[in-house]
């Protein structure tokens, strides 16, 4: 006992003499860098032209295979989206196996294959590869093209593409692209309504047996594999498949611009616009100047502690978030400078992402903004070599873009070189924002008067990218037109004011979904100005709302708030059922064209309500409020779907964007004077 308690003592002593011997005043000397130590992959040829990459790894019993189809981007034209329609198809059933049967195996294997245009994905435990490498390869080898798969595949696709009719994002992504490389270059085309209708089935198999072939494909196989039993797996499943020549295809030149300018999309439901400044570059992984590149780039826009997040987020709040991107290619690489901002400050948001450009290009960052950044990769890129699909992917680009075998063994060495004036030169040469589009995708209306007082020329397009007129900005109030004139229409078009005014209560239901989460909306009013709303997720109330005429209160996730004085009174001026009832008094601001039709504008205290020129419904509200630190927040509500209840006319679609969240709201159900007590106002 004696020893083992002299044992202890020792220890403690020794261990207090050690920590005395560190200073701690003084940061601890760097360690040296890490050691990447990357499989050696082993290579070989197959007869059919087949390029086959294997890497051993052996920490985890799994397996994965990575076929690359490594064709050059061709040209679509007028049947736009149809290797995209090709790659959907794949798996849906080859001769020897049906689509259910084959979904089923690799379910129960806990497998996951997966195929697109350019190849396919598949990943499993060791001891089942063998068997899923043979559904992959006849997959790829032997597909089968149903009509009946094919006419769901064009019906969802269409289905897709209408839903994002109205998103000002996928159009701002679109019309990027069309003006960037141009309409009759493979990366500026799209798919459209009209280019999915004009797909045949024939077509898809057509662009499968051209373009599907061995003679230019890459099979990257890594993991927990055996080389010679793999090499000979990989033999048996792919030898039959047959060489083909692929149709040679000479790529346009790219578009370029002397000077910047602004092209501008104009889009009526815009909230935000989307601000995106892009030049093309000539940059190919492995370039002299690529890493270099890359840290500018970090510098730049490169996350949450980059320059542009840091200026027009945190120091100006214009935005939720801007980045930028170094996108390098074979073919044609891009540098894009991004940000989604309010409507009222995009011009100076321009103004900012060209002013951070230009400083990156001819000021010398700060030696603690390279060493930061180089930190970053070299984190990222240590913890990215821990992933096997990491390391299959390297392989796929040694061989892809003829990189020296050591290539990512001394990336850390690369980049910890780069020089701060290395760092200016790639900017100077790849962010040329004094050459670049300013594509802004907004609503003109909002945004144009102060778009028009920068020194850019100003280019209209539409939505698919095709020239066109500056929008009109508004329209002339008809003579005699009153706000009290375009309430009368509203209750006249839902129903006529002896049924408005007979309703006394309502109560109203309504579902949505946010990131896949259904939400229940609650309503119920009683005349003059009681309300309740109770928002509740999988049936728990995540927020309340209650005004009983007198007072009110918020009750959110059981902390509860009540309301202030200011909202006491305003809620007092409002009507609870029918709001309108009260904008005869308002202000009629302009005619704005919205959703293809002109809707007049009524201003009453914070609300714009938008009515409908033609029907009389109001299609929208836009409500201002201030948020804490006292920076106006603009809430708009869309309404359609009108549909009758109790002879009055309700809207059945309400969508509410709610900061970077769109809430559509389908009304399930509403009830007109019944299933409303005193007792929902307490």
């Amino acid at each position: 006992m004696k020893t083992k308690i002299l044992a202890i003592l020792v220890l403690f002593v020794a261990t207090i003499s050690t920590s005395a011997q560190i200073d701690r005043s003084t940061m601890p000397k760097a360690g040296p860098d890490p050691v990447v130590k990357l499989g050696v992959p082993v290579k070989f040829n197959m007869p059919n032209g087949l390029k086959v990459i294997m890497v051993e790894n052996h920490k985890l019993p799994r397996v994965s295979a990575n076929l690359s189809i490594d064709n050059k981007p061709y040209f679509e034209g007028e049947i736009a989206g149809v290797s995209g329609m090709m790659g959907s198809l794949l798996g849906r059933g080859t001769p020897s196996i049906t689509k259910d049967e084959f979904n089923e195996k690799v379910d129960f294997l806990g497998a996951s294959v997966n195929f697109y245009s350019a190849g396919g994905f598949a990943s499993s435990l060791e001891k089942y590869f063998p068997e899923i490498l043979a559904l992959m390869a006849d997959g790829i080898k032997n597909a089968t093209f149903s009509q009946e798969e094919f006419d769901k595949e064009v019906q969802l696709t269409l289905d897709g593409l209408k839903s994002n009719e109205k998103s000002v994002t996928s159009v701002a992504r679109r019309v990027e692209n069309v003006l960037t490389y141009g309409r009759s270059h493979p990366y500026g085309e799209f798919t459209s309504k009209e280019s999915v209708k004009r797909i045949t089935l024939a077509d898809v198999k057509n662009n499968y047996n051209t373009y599907l072939k061995p003679n230019n494909a890459i099979l990257v196989i890594e993991g927990d594999i055996d080389i010679k039993e793999t090499k000979k797996l990989v033999n048996r499943l792919f030898a039959d498949w047959k060489a083909g020549e692929i149709p040679e295809y000479t790529m346009p030149e790219v578009p370029t611009l002397a000077t910047a300018e602004i092209d501008f999309i104009n889009m009526d439901n815009a909230v935000q616009s989307e601000i995106a400044i892009i030049n093309t570059v000539d940059i190919t992984l492995g370039d002299t100047d690529y890493y270099a590149a890359l840290l500018a780039n970090k510098i730049l826009g490169g996350g949450g502690t980059a320059r542009l997040f840091m200026n027009l987020r945190e120091d100006k709040g214009y935005t939720y978030g801007s980045y930028s991107n170094l996108s390098q290619s074979r073919y044609v690489g891009t540098f894009k400078a991004s940000a989604s901002v309010r409507n009222m400050v995009t011009d100076s948001a321009v103004v900012e992402l060209q002013k951070e450009i230009n400083k990156i290009r001819y000021q010398t960052v700060s030696a603690e903004e390279l060493r930061n950044a180089k930190e970053s990769y070299v984190g990222n890129f240590v913890m990215d070599v821990q992933k096997p699909r990491t390391v299959a992917n390297f392989a796929l680009n040694i061989e892809r873009y003829n990189l020296p075998i050591n290539f990512y063994e001394s990336y850390i060495q690369k980049i910890k070189s780069v020089t701060l004036e290395e760092v200016q030169n790639a900017a100077i040469n790849y962010f040329t924002g004094d050459k670049a589009r300013i594509i802004i995708t907004g609503k003109g209306i909002d945004v144009l008067d102060n778009l028009e007082k920068t020194d850019y020329i100003i280019n209209y397009f539409d939505v698919d990218g095709n020239p066109t007129e500056k929008p009109a900005m508004t329209l002339p109030i008809p003579e005699g037109m009153t706000a009290e004139n375009v309430v009368d229409k509203y209750i006249a078009a839902i129903g006529g004011k002896d049924k408005v005014m007979a309703v006394k209560t309502t109560m109203t239901v309504a579902n949505a979904t946010i990131q896949g989460t259904p939400l229940v909306m609650t309503m119920k009013k009683a005349a003059p100005n009681k309300t309740s709303q109770d928002i509740s997720v999988m049936g728990n109330s995540m927020q309340k709302t209650v005004f009983n005429g007198t007072t009110g209160y918020t009750n959110a996730r059981g902390q509860k708030k009540d309301m202030t004085e200011e909202q006491v009174n305003k809620a007092k001026l409002e009507m609870a059922i029918f709001v309108d009832l009260a904008y005869g008094t308002g202000e009629l601001l302009r005619i704005e064209p919205l959703e293809g039709k002109n809707a007049i504008v009524l201003k009453f205290n914070d609300t714009e309500a938008y009515y409908d020129m033609t029907s009389g419904l109001k299609v929208k509200q836009v409500k201002t409020n201030k948020s804490p630190d006292g920076k106006e927040v603009k809430t708009p509500t869309v309404f359609s779907d009108y549909k009758e209840v109790s002879g009055v006319k309700f809207p059945h679609a309400i969508g509410i964007k709610s900061g970077p969240m769109n809430l559509d709201f389908v009304v399930q159900e509403i009830k007109v004077n019944e299933g409303v007590s005193d007792e929902d106002f307490k």
